[in-house]
């Protein structure tokens, strides 16, 4: 995901995260989350000594899929939608 966003540099992937935060593509609970996912990865992934849940990793599934869904399926559809609100003849009224 970082390096999808830009950010291309070789770096722990911890500055890589606070990188896209400083430059507004995550905003800080985002970033909590993609910081919890990355230290319980390295847990699974490295010898650690401490065995990963299987409350954790079906935790860790639904907040990597909130985070992408947040990166790639709600931004761009926000971005449609300020597209088409921007457009001549369409109502910009923000009574409710």
């Amino acid at each position: 995901m970082c390096a999808d966003q830009g950010v291309t540099k070789r770096q722990p992937r911890v500055a890589a995260l606070r990188e896209l935060h400083q430059q507004g593509r995550i905003e800080g609970r985002l970033l909590e989350w993609a910081e919890a996912l990355r230290v319980l990865g390295n847990q699974g992934a490295h010898y650690t000594g401490v065995q990963v849940s299987r409350e954790d990793a079906t935790d860790a599934l639904a907040l990597a899929e909130a985070l992408l869904d947040y990166m790639y399926v709600f931004t761009s559809q926000y971005e449609k939608f300020k597209s088409r609100r921007s457009q001549p003849g369409t109502s910009q009224d923000s009574a409710g």
